[in-house]
């Protein structure tokens, strides 16, 4: 990342981190409400796409405000990790906004956590992403790897919703729906994900191809 867009990552990872501070706050005060412990209320905290996603986007935001260059580091300043992380932030906030904000009605701090995790940190992710992560090395090829982390996560659900029978989405709650049902809204959520992996890949070689013509104009 170049020098000038520091500021704007250090300003989205502070605020990212801030807004998982407060979830993991309510779902630990939630949970201990209901009698269980403070464990529980961060198994249930990591329980959630929209976290662990943030978790993703924040981490990337630190690296890049901090310029850490450890193994994780170089990791998470690779393009295509930043791009699949744009990636899933961007389908957070479509499936939230789309499909499960009317579910409920926040209030308080609890409505400030919310408005960030969903609405806030994928537009600030995706306003880094476009100014600050060199595009011309993504590849289409790309689009099928980053499936890699909601597929794992699907299977995830699955496995934590047989132990416990806790599903965090409606749409991928087995006994409501059955298996059936959950794969074909799986299915359904992935082509959404690819679509929009190959919307960005586009977009990120279009920008590229602009930044070389307009780079050899000057030269």
């Amino acid at each position: 990342m170049t020098q000038p867009y520091r500021p704007l990552a250090l300003f989205a990872a502070s605020l990212g981190w801030f807004g998982l501070a407060l979830q993991l706050w309510f779902s630990i005060r939630m949970t201990q409400g209901n009698g269980g412990t403070v464990l529980e209320g961060v198994w249930l905290f990591l329980g959630f796409y929209t976290i662990l996603s943030n978790l993703l986007v924040t981490s990337v935001l630190t690296v890049a405000a901090t310029g850490s260059r450890g193994r994780l580091g170089v990791f998470l300043s690779r393009p295509g990790v930043q791009t699949a992380a744009a990636m899933s932030i961007v389908i957070v906030s479509a499936i939230y906004n789309l499909m499960l904000r009317q579910l409920w009605s926040p209030s308080g701090w609890l409505l400030v956590a919310d408005v960030i995790v969903h609405d806030a940190m994928p537009l600030l992710y995706v306003g880094y992403w476009w100014l600050a992560v060199p595009k011309g090395s993504l590849r289409w090829s790309q689009v099928l790897v980053w499936q890699s982390y909601p597929a794992g996560y699907f299977f995830y659900v699955l496995l934590r919703g047989a132990v416990n029978g806790w599903y965090p989405y409606p749409f991928l709650d087995v006994r409501a729906l059955g298996y059936v049902q959950v794969l074909a809204d799986a299915v359904g959520v992935l082509a959404a994900f690819i679509v929009v992996a190959l919307l960005l890949v586009a977009v990120g070689r279009w920008q590229a191809r602009r930044q070389r013509h307009a780079a050899a104009e000057v030269a």
